[in-house]
């Protein structure tokens, strides 16, 4: 049991950190290949980043909404019928430990939020140290 909660948590870490690593590199290098050697850049290349992009990150989102439902499976959590977000759910008659306690956020979500922060911080460090500015030199 602990062993299949061990290997869910990787697979998701694994699908979270790929979504935004692999998946751009992967539709990069598939938009390379169809553009070959030419010296201008052609829209045809450019569709089939889109859409390799977005096929992957689809798979990647599918697989790891499946992850998480099997992680729940596995930990006997129960589905929830209808899960509300935390800023729609009424503020009455309600205690924040039984909330947490209902809803609380699994370790395959916590493994993606925390992929997803580390993703932006990533972003801005280049963003704001790295990237240099685009505006010509005058």
């Amino acid at each position: 049991m602990a062993l299949k909660k061990v290997g869910l948590v990787t697979a998701s870490a694994l699908c979270s950190i790929n979504m935004w690593t692999g998946a751009p590199l992967i539709a990069v290098w598939v938009g390379s290949k169809v553009q070959g050697n030419l010296n201008n850049l052609s829209m045809t290349a450019v569709f089939s980043v889109i859409v390799v992009l977005g096929a992957l990150v689809f798979l990647l989102a599918w697989a790891l909404t499946w992850i998480n439902a099997k992680y729940d499976e596995v930990t006997g959590r129960p589905p929830a019928a209808r899960h509300t977000s935390p800023w729609l759910r009424s503020m009455r008659d309600e205690r924040e430990e039984d909330t947490r306690q209902k809803f609380g956020i699994s370790p395959v979500e916590r493994v993606v939020v925390i992929s997803v922060v580390a993703a932006v911080l990533a972003f801005e460090v280049w963003f704001f140290f790295f990237a240099g500015s685009s505006l010509p030199n005058q």
